[in-house]
Formats: structure tokens, C-alpha cells, sequence
């Protein structure tokens, strides 16, 4: 099992930045590639950018790309989430989630273990 839980959601401004955090813990040995999803009330969940554990191969939704970076620091289990740039369509509830795979991938059915979420909200 892996576990996961985000931090560093708020209020922000159009144009302002944030860095989401995911830490993980468990069995996080065995986790390869973790990703960011995002929810926003009335519309399904959508990939937002992914990580390879291992190689860092990095991967991006389009909407996000020039915006948005995603790392992660191995020696703390944690992955983050730097937007910048932000905009109102960007609001939405952000999760972290683990994949047993290797590579990044947008599919969430993709994900074994995910996290409650965390708020971001961009006013305009």
C-alpha cells in the first residue's frame, strides 16, 4: 500500500502562483510514476501532469504546458506541483496519485493509489 496526501492548495489571484506537494509513504519502493489530476465541480477528472520516479520523464496536459512544472525529491518521497500563471479555469480540486508503471500516463484508470485532494482556487 501507498499513501498519499497533498498540501498547498488555496486562494490565489489570476496570474499568482502556488506549489501543490504530495507525500508519500508506505510501500513508495515500489511506485514509479505519479501523477497530478484535477476535478472541477460538474466536470470529470482530468490529467494534469505526470512524473517517471526514477527517470523523470515528465509528461503534461496541454492546457498546463508553460505553466505548470512538476518535480520530485526521491530522498522525501514527495512530488510537487509549481503552477504558475494561474487562471479561473484552473480552479478545481488537485489530486496526487501512484502508478505501479514506469512511464508517465494520462489515463487515471492508469493509477493504483491516490490522494483525498487539496483546493485551488484562482479568482479573477
Amino acid at each position: 500500500q501507498v499513501q498519499l496526501v497533498e498540501s498547498g492548495g488555496g486562494l490565489v489571484q489570476a496570474g499568482g502562483s502556488l506549489r501543490l506537494s504530495c507525500a508519500a509513504s508506505g510501500r513508495t519502493s515500489s511506485t514509479y510514476t505519479m501523477g497530478w489530476f484535477r476535478q472541477a465541480p460538474g466536470k470529470e477528472r482530468e490529467f494534469v501532469a505526470a512524473i517517471s520516479w526514477v527517470i523523470g520523464i515528465s509528461d503534461y496536459a496541454d492546457s498546463v504546458k508553460g505553466r505548470f512544472t512538476i518535480s520530485r525529491d526521491t530522498a522525501k518521497n514527495t512530488v510537487y506541483l509549481q503552477m504558475n500563471s494561474l487562471k479561473p479555469e484552473d480552479t478545481a480540486v488537485y489530486s496526487c496519485a501512484a502508478s505501479l508503471g514506469r512511464l508517465p500516463k494520462r489515463e487515471s484508470k492508469g493509477y493504483d493509489y491516490w490522494g483525498q485532494g487539496t483546493q485551488v482556487t484562482v479568482s479573477s
